[in-house]
């Protein structure tokens, strides 16, 4: 298991139960994943059990994460049979069999940008594959020259940004209404700042706050990586296409170390963690920029669902109506095009 997993462990999240604060505040999830893996299943049941417990969770966004890839086909076609499993979760969701909340309602795949100009027909093929739910892609960035913070699954040279391969199939995403996530680290945010630059046209999301580190030789140097994260996320915010995920903290790359209490962490506990994090992020990029997400199930080996989005809900207890709506649902849906109205109806 990779160092971005923390192990799930139902009886210690069962350890910590709290009632749903404001339960009629309405939800859109903007980034969770679905897979099934040897020791790991996390498929419409096991989303759907968290889903139940109490928020008023209407929609979600499904991330990639090399689940349900076609084992046979051009290499680079593979990843189109994710998008082909999200939308048809998506629609046994639609289908209303599954009660109101509608999984999968926004896709976002992958595909190898690096491939250039012949990316253009793997990324009309996940369009075919997602119906009208496809939204982007995510082509995972992290890179660090240290072990520890890599995901072996992902290898990404340190330029990949920059380099002109992946901008010239970084250059079709925007052609064909896609958007992209950002999922790197915070220390290669000017990157993704330069990325964003050179093509403003792009609508852009960085993924768990930025990247945020505090294990390895970040360890203990936590207002160093704030002062330098913020000084990255103020020049990020002044591209007018970027918007950020708040959420993402439950692995053990930040190095909160939560998950190593007796009992799972309440919403308070990790409100107090985060909050440092997030407030920054909402003044920087305004409520209309930020969107609260699950990261589930990635996260979930540090926190229930309950208590995270009950967190959530505490950082922003002083937000107006308004900015509320922006952070729990409307940001999400203006970025990913979700047909979800005020009203909460698809």
């Amino acid at each position: 298991m990779s160092t971005h997993y923390l192990p799930v462990r139902e009886d210690w999240l069962a350890s910590t139960a709290e009632e749903i604060l404001d339960p009629g505040q309405m939800i859109v999830d903007p980034h969770h994943h679905l897979w099934d893996r040897p020791g790991w299943r996390y498929l419409l049941d096991e989303m759907l059990a968290d889903i139940r417990g109490g928020h008023d969770v209407r929609a979600t966004v499904f991330v990639q994460a090399r689940a349900m890839h076609r084992a046979g086909g051009p290499v680079e076609m593979q990843p189109v049979g994710e998008t082909e499993f999200a939308n048809g979760v998506a629609a046994m969701c639609a289908s209303g069999g599954y009660g109101d909340v509608r999984v999968c309602a926004g896709i976002v795949g992958f595909a190898d940008l690096r491939l250039g100009d012949a990316v253009r027909p793997v990324l009309e093929a996940h369009l075919r594959a997602g119906g009208d739910r496809f939204r982007g892609i995510r082509h995972i960035a992290t890179w660090d020259f240290e072990p520890e913070l890599l995901n072996p699954a992902y290898t990404p040279a340190e330029d990949m940004l920059d380099s002109a391969g992946f901008r010239a199939g970084f250059a079709h995403l925007a052609p064909l209404g896609l958007s992209y996530d950002a999922w790197l680290y915070f220390h290669q945010i000017p990157r993704l700042t330069a990325l964003a630059r050179a093509f403003p046209g792009t609508p852009i999301v960085l993924d768990h706050c930025g990247g945020i580190l505090g294990i390895g030789r970040f360890a203990g140097k936590r207002e160093e990586v704030f002062a330098d994260w913020s000084r990255h996320m103020r020049d990020l915010a002044t591209c007018p296409n970027v918007m950020v995920k708040l959420g993402g903290l439950g692995m053990r790359l930040p190095g909160f170390g939560l998950e190593q209490g007796a009992a799972a962490p309440s919403s308070a506990q990790l409100a107090e963690a985060w909050r440092p994090w997030m407030e920054a992020c909402i003044e920087i990029f305004g409520t209309s920029r930020c969107m609260f997400e699950s990261n589930f199930p990635v996260d979930k080996g540090g926190y229930g669902y309950v208590a995270g989005w009950n967190a959530f809900k505490r950082l922003a207890q002083g937000a107006s109506a308004a900015e509320k709506a922006d952070l729990f649902w409307r940001s999400a849906t203006r970025f990913y095009r979700l047909p979800i109205n005020e009203g909460g109806n698809t």
